[in-house]
């Protein structure tokens, strides 16, 4: 696939991704799949959603597939931390690739590789971690610097992404919850991608 110099988008992608920037530019609103297609001259709707599915997993967009005017541009959501989609707080679900909103918390908290996540599920209510609270974290870059005890975002390759305790014994990863109500999860350290470290809760009252 050839992609252009300036970004990582494919040609089709960044031509979609320019209209997409015009049309909200000057409607002020987004466009609808109909209106994309005619502006490609596509006669279906299948490589628009296609390529808005590669723009919002690149963190061009922020898109609800299936729902009309869901569509914003994540370049219009500045001096923010980018939100990343979802964290399960229960069971497994798919990784976050979506940037939906920007937290602008940027004079309050300046630390550099913050991302944010938004909880679905009760497992780190103990913690008070609520359903719907915006968790922030860092990114991890040395995972053997990790202490048994740190909040973290764990992706599970095959499975998917969730927030958690992190304890490592006997050459075992477990991914405890805050709440009785859910088991351990054991993995083997191979098996596990560790995102994010707990920093900060956000949550709207």
């Amino acid at each position: 696939m050839v992609t252009t110099e300036d970004n990582n988008l494919t040609d089709a992608q960044n031509e979609l991704y320019a209209w997409i920037k015009n049309y909200m530019r000057d409607f002020q609103h987004s466009p609808s799949i109909r209106q994309m297609m005619q502006a490609m001259g596509l006669k279906s709707p299948a490589p628009i959603q296609s390529r808005l599915k590669h723009l919002q997993e690149k963190g061009y967009i922020s898109w609800q597939e299936g729902k009309a005017r869901t569509l914003q541009l994540v370049d219009d959501l500045v001096e923010g931390i980018p939100i990343m989609g979802s964290v399960a707080a229960g069971g497994l679900v798919e990784t976050f690739s979506d940037v939906n909103d920007n937290l602008d918390i940027s004079d309050v908290l300046k630390k550099k590789n913050i991302f944010a996540l938004t909880v679905n599920g009760d497992s780190m209510i103990d913690a008070c971690i609520a359903d719907g609270d915006m968790v922030l974290m860092e990114s991890i870059n040395d995972v053997y610097s990790l202490r048994n005890g740190t909040i973290v975002s764990a992706l599970v390759p095959g499975l998917g992404t969730t927030l958690k305790y992190y304890f490592k014994r006997n050459g075992k990863i477990f991914l405890e919850a805050a709440n009785p109500a859910y088991q351990p999860i054991e993995l083997d350290p191979e098996l596990v991608i560790f995102q994010g470290k707990l920093v900060a809760v956000w949550r709207k009252v």
